[in-house]
């Protein structure tokens, strides 16, 4: 049977096929297949995972392309540097964590001997220098990457910093012999205060998908996907772009086996503050590299506390070691317990990690409110996605639960938000769809979320 399109997520635990058809005139999602991933070899994971749809849906699928989103092979790994950590730095890791990228290094001011040794020890996929707002302070930005040049790694490097650099840091690639490499962009901080991420996670993502044939179990990924690939996370993110513009303002919170990934998408309001301590994006990103459900599952279990989670489970030490010695990437029945409370704790820490937190100085009788981060407190729309969070039947009570938490300095989304479950598990498929055709990408989204159903109820 010939379809439209497939669109794989290769994840670190498992691979995803989603299946669409009639793009152009009413699109129409088909189903999906999973099956475990397969790092040393991502073709295996994929071609099972199509099988899976074929055994499910009693079809033999032909897409006419397929497309993918890979957080597999370490995801997009990338090491950051700028020149001062509340500006530059943020702004050039801003814009690689909305890219989707997994950042293994950060570093400020002029780079050392041993931030040099760790660049060459971390096998990373792209560098990124920042440094200096446009005409300012020129000189750090260009001797980090006189330094990064002379490693000769090989690699993607991009240059996102002082404009007035630009000639300079190209003579620089030149005389290392990696001109190649270098990929200019637009400065992530050109003035102060004022944050551009947009153009150097397009920049990203080109490079991504350029490369991305280079990773462990990826060399042969092209035989099968003769379509656009991007990192998952970044996926995410553009489908939260995109969805922003029909629904409003919104927060997306998406776990994984091996991370929690929250995206943001709207202002941050500041409401009964005297001053934002720095800007923070429209479209904000973190990864919490450390709560899995699967991989890093012993993290979710450290803080939940063992004693907690046999109180809550009702159940002797030895059961929940049992439990955690024999738990998989897809859980059983016997497990799923335990999982809806890593899935709670990831949630609850996840979202304390992205939203921003109000502080209170005094000074004699006068107070200032000062905010840290972005402020959540007038979000209109919870999305969840993800394995996780989408496949739970109480999915929708627990994030209610997390909503109506009181913490007066949390800025955290209210009670009154909206929540919407990504009921088919597309985000990731409709944000790698949307950099092709963004019209179907949205209308699916819809459907998935029950946009549509809720309209057509009002009505």
């Amino acid at each position: 049977m010939k379809v439209d399109c497939l669109i794989a997520e290769i994840g670190s635990t498992t691979t995803t096929v989603n299946v669409f058809d009639h793009l152009t005139s009413a699109p129409q999602f088909l189903g999906q297949g999973l099956a475990l991933s397969t790092p040393k070899d991502v073709q295996i994971g994929l071609k099972a995972a199509m099988e899976d749809f074929n055994v499910r849906h009693h079809l033999s699928i032909e897409p006419n392309t397929i497309m993918a989103s890979s957080s597999a092979a370490g995801g997009l790994k990338m090491s950051v540097h700028g020149l001062v950590y509340d500006m530059t730095v943020k702004a050039a890791k801003e814009a690689a964590l909305g890219a989707g990228a997994n950042i293994k290094m950060v570093t400020s001011g002029l780079l050392s001997e041993d931030n040099l040794n760790q660049i060459k020890q971390l096998n990373l996929n792209i560098i990124m220098i920042a440094g200096g707002v446009d005409y300012g302070e020129s000189e750090t930005a260009l001797a980090n990457a006189v330094k990064i040049a002379q490693l000769k790694l090989s690699i993607p490097v991009i240059y996102a910093g002082n404009c007035v650099n630009h000639h300079a840091v190209t003579q620089a690639f030149q005389s290392s012999n990696q001109q190649d490499y270098l990929i200019i962009s637009e400065n992530v901080y050109p003035k102060i205060d004022e944050i551009n991420i947009e153009g150097v996670r397009s920049v990203i993502h080109r490079v991504f998908e350029k490369h991305i044939i280079h990773a462990p179990g990826m060399s042969d990924i092209h035989q099968m996907v003769n379509g656009v690939i991007i990192p998952t996370p970044g996926a995410v993110y553009e489908a939260c772009r995109l969805l922003q513009q029909t629904i409003g303002e919104l927060v997306c919170c998406d776990i994984g086996g091996a991370t929690t990934d929250v995206v943001s998408i709207g202002a941050s309001h500041n409401i009964d503050t005297n001053l934002s301590i720095t800007p923070e994006p429209f479209a904000k990103r973190t990864v919490e590299g450390d709560l899995g459900v699967y991989i890093n599952r012993m993290n979710l279990v450290n803080l939940i506390g063992r004693n907690e989670l046999m109180r809550k489970l009702s159940i002797s030490e030895d059961t929940l070691l049992h439990l955690l010695d024999t738990y998989q990437a897809i859980p059983t029945s016997q497990q799923m317990k335990l999982t809806k409370c890593l899935i709670d704790e990831a949630l609850k820490v996840g979202m304390r990690r992205h939203a921003g937190v109000l502080r209170h100085y005094y000074q004699g009788s006068y107070q200032t409110n000062l905010i840290e981060g972005k402020d959540l407190r007038q979000i209109k729309n919870f999305i969840a996605t993800g394995g996780a969070l989408t496949q739970l039947p109480e999915t929708k009570d627990m994030i209610q639960s997390y909503l109506d938490l009181q913490d007066r300095n949390s800025l955290k989304p209210s009670s009154k938000t909206s929540i919407w479950i990504d009921r088919d598990y597309i985000l990731a498929s409709c944000g790698v769809l949307a950099k092709v055709n963004p019209t179907a990408s949205l209308a699916l989204m819809l459907q998935s979320i029950g946009w549509e159903e809720l309209r057509c109820t009002q009505e």
